[in-house]
């Protein structure tokens, strides 16, 4: 064998082992090499399935941040009453569904563009279970996790409540006029005057 062959041999060699050391060393340091079967590895499978697609014409106003102190209890008759103390944050969207408005809603004259907008909703309103928390519960054993639950739904009433006795739709008219308004007039270089369509109401009997 000549000198240039028994070289290139011991290159080779050489190679073969640098690279047998760096997977020891890479096996050592994530552990698998002393792991009898994959007891660190996980494997998730998934079949999701899109069901449905939504056109959002919602547009969000103003949105109030609520936290609250919630304390539910069971009445019981002959024992104690289970309690649940719940801190619990959430909040409520004032929004304006502008997929409403049709043609016959948009008014033009010379210098000025009437619009009349749907009725401002609460579009959403809900708790955020990662800012809330369970504080304290009592006396409810194997159905603590149903006390809680009644708990939080609630909670969210009364966000929902809350909300409407606050004024958020009074309040989502008045923020229309300072976003919505000065983007229209921007578009249509007019002046814009929002209106909102009258609500029938049928008068009670007599």
């Amino acid at each position: 064998m000549s000198a240039v062959l028994r070289l290139l041999l011991r290159l080779f060699l050489f190679a073969i082992f640098t690279v047998g050391i760096i997977s020891v060393w890479e096996g050592m340091k994530t552990g698998k090499w002393f792991s009898l079967g994959a007891a660190g590895e996980t494997e998730t499978t998934h079949a999701m399935v899109l069901e449905e697609v939504q056109a959002m014409g919602k547009l969000e106003l103003v949105r109030y941040n609520f936290k609250d102190i919630v304390e539910h209890e069971q009445k019981l008759q002959w024992f104690p009453n289970p309690k649940a103390i719940l801190i619990v944050q959430g909040e409520a969207i004032g929004c304006i569904d502008l997929t409403k408005i049709t043609t016959s809603d948009i008014t033009s004259a010379s210098d000025t563009v009437v619009v009349h907008l749907p009725e401002p909703e609460l579009c959403s309103y809900k708790i955020d279970h990662t800012k809330s928390k369970v504080y304290n519960t009592e006396y409810a054993f194997t159905e603590e996790a149903k006390l809680v639950q009644e708990a939080y739904l609630q909670a969210e009433k009364q966000i929902q409540k809350s909300a409407l006795d606050l004024g958020i739709l009074e309040q989502t008219k008045q923020n229309a006029n300072l976003i919505l308004k000065p983007v229209l007039e921007r578009i249509s270089g007019k002046k814009v005057v929002l209106r909102y369509r009258l609500k029938a109401t049928i008068p009670s009997p007599r």
